[in-house]
C-alpha cells in the first residue's frame, strides 16, 4: 500500500466506516439496478436443447439467462393469448 492514497468514508446511513482508495469505492446508489426477484433453478435439458440455447446466445449477443427470459416470456404471452 506504499504510496497509495486512502481515505475514511462515514457513510450517510448507520452503519460501519470503510476505508477506500482514492478511486472508486462503494457509492450509494452505485452498481446495477435490478428489475426483478433472482430464483435459482436447475434445469436439465437435452444436449440438442443446451446446444441450440448456446447458439441463440451467440447469435443474438445476449445471456443465457436473457435468452432464457425471453422465451419463458414470449410462452406465456402467447399462453395468455389462447385463454
Amino acid at each position: 500500500m506504499a504510496g497509495k492514497k486512502i481515505k475514511i468514508a462515514v457513510p450517510d446511513e448507520e452503519g460501519q466506516v470503510s476505508i477506500m482508495f482514492s478511486r472508486g469505492g462503494p457509492r450509494a446508489g452505485a452498481g446495477r439496478k435490478g428489475f426483478g426477484e433472482t430464483k435459482k433453478i436447475s434445469l436439465t435439458l437435452t444436449n440438442e436443447v443446451w446446444s441450440e440455447l448456446e447458439n441463440r446466445c451467440k447469435t443474438s449477443g445476449l445471456s443465457r439467462s436473457e435468452v432464457i427470459r425471453g422465451i419463458i416470456e414470449s410462452s406465456l404471452n402467447t399462453h395468455d393469448k389462447l385463454l
